[in-house]
């Protein structure tokens, strides 16, 4: 087991059950296998380092952006009690990192605390679904609202349209000058037509930095901004992740959690053929992170190849599932199905509630077992149990235990996981920061909806209605 421990924090990573010892050779790691691959984790390491170096990417600079945090938290105390919703407009990395944090450290929604001018609700519209706009909008107050529009490009569809009816939602009941006082804009400091709007109407403004990606960008405004928006501790966030940067930096497997885990995981995905992973957090606070990371793992890592002889697809599937709720949904596939699958536990070594279990007995003994008892026990029962379920079956798992879930924990935990993604891009020898397979059918939504300089793909997807034109089945 690799634990990182500093006094306020521990990440521990338990790969046992991905070893052949417990899962047999055709499905698990040797020892040799894995000391004979070292060499290829140090050279991601250092690859990846020079490149940071280069200012070539700058999610590992994050956390240590202090001018960025205090004008963020200044700006959120300047605000403050003038609303109970922050309404986040984005989509994609755009939205599930503020999602993350705030499902992370107060709970998935139904159950945080009634919201209040003291505790603001995040509502995030991250879909172009008319009636899921609506029936938010109706939700809403606008005069006790909070937007925020956040996209890099300042041209993403799903983002302009949504803000477009927003915008107009907030000048028809506000009229213009206070509408403008309830938006913050998130986008580039120097390109987009987002920042040209939010000069044009003198928004407040938070800039992304050029070379951050929306998956990685969590520790930017796009995340930090909704998060001290809604009152959580970013600047926790920040020093959780920043602690956890020095460690991905180190030479040392024993201490660098996201090294070790990338290699293993690396090691299991090309070498076992094990081409899905399932995120499977035991907390519900760990939804979000494991949809998240979904995002950041797929579009990542899925991607076109070249070499000189060939061109070939690579790629690990990122499935979410929860903890015990998916025991009772996915776990016959996961223990008897295809053997094609990689599981990562996250775990939460102390609960911030224990729920106790009444010591009352009731004479049915399918109850009475359970009596005095908690249900944080259990939790973790189960997770024990389903663990060593898929080990008896060769089905190869490690486990991720924070200490305790909190606003520090939660920075380390994906400032890790970035840190793991970029180790496995460069073992994969791709490009872990790029995006190519997401782009036509944007240029192709572009051209559908009628905007200029698209008219090339109008043609080209005309050419592929007409071939469909043309199959029966």
């Amino acid at each position: 087991m690799v634990a990182v421990k500093t006094p306020l924090m521990a990440i521990h990573f338990d790969p046992t059950n991905l070893s052949a010892a417990m899962v047999g050779d055709k499905h698990g790691l040797t020892q040799q296998e894995v000391a004979d691959s070292q060499p290829a984790a140090f050279e991601a390491l250092s690859g990846f380092k020079q490149s940071v170096e280069k200012d070539d990417y700058g999610f590992p600079h994050l956390p240590f952006k202090t001018k960025l945090i205090k004008e963020i938290k200044a700006y959120a105390k300047s605000v403050a009690g003038k609303y109970d919703t922050v309404c986040v407009v984005g989509i994609g990395g755009s939205a599930l990192g503020a999602w993350a944090l705030d499902c992370g450290l107060r709970g998935p929604h139904p159950v945080q605390k009634a919201f209040s001018t003291k505790n603001p609700r995040l509502v995030i519209l991250d879909n172009v679904d008319p009636g899921f706009i609506h029936s938010a909008l109706e939700s809403m107050n606008p005069a006790k609202t909070l937007v925020v529009p956040i996209a890099k490009s300042g041209a993403t569809a799903e983002t302009m349209s949504v803000f477009l009816i927003v915008h107009d939602w907030l000048h028809a009941k506000l009229g213009g000058s206070k509408a403008a006082g309830r938006i913050a804009v998130v986008t580039s400091e120097n390109t987009g037509e987002l920042k040209e709007f939010a000069v044009k109407y003198k928004l407040v403004t938070f800039h992304i930095p050029k070379n951050v990606g929306g998956r990685f960008s969590v520790l930017t405004a796009v995340g930090l901004v909704p998060a001290a928006l809604a009152g959580l501790d970013i600047s926790a966030v920040c020093k959780g992740a920043a602690e956890m940067t020095r460690l991905c930096w180190l030479e040392n497997l024993e201490e660098n959690v996201a090294l070790k885990s990338a290699l293993l995981h690396w090691l299991i995905w090309t070498k076992k053929k094990k081409s899905i992973q399932v995120a499977f957090p035991y907390a519900n606070r760990l939804w979000g992170a494991a949809f998240w990371f979904r995002q950041l793992w797929a579009e990542s890592l899925g991607k076109v190849k070249k070499d000189k002889k060939r061109v070939f697809n690579v790629g690990q599937t990122p499935i979410a599932a929860l903890g015990a709720t998916d025991q009772h949904s996915q776990v016959q596939l996961y223990r008897e199905g295809p053997n094609d699958k990689v599981y990562s536990f996250w775990a939460v070594g102390k609960w911030s509630e224990s729920g106790k279990i009444p010591k009352a007995k009731t004479g049915y003994a399918s109850f009475d077992y359970l009596a005095g008892q908690s249900l944080s026990k259990l939790i973790d029962v189960e997770r024990l149990a389903t663990a060593a379920s898929l080990t008896l079956a060769q089905r190869p798992n490690c486990t991720f235990t924070l200490d305790k879930l909190d606003a520090w924990h939660l920075g380390a935990l994906l400032q890790m996981f970035e840190f793991q993604t970029a180790f496995v891009g460069r073992m994969l020898e791709i490009d872990a920061f790029d995006q190519p397979g997401v782009e036509l059918g944007k240029k192709f939504t572009f051209a559908l909806m009628g905007r200029e300089g698209y008219d090339e793909y109008k043609s080209e997807y005309e050419a592929y209605e007409a071939r469909r034109a043309g199959v029966k089945l």
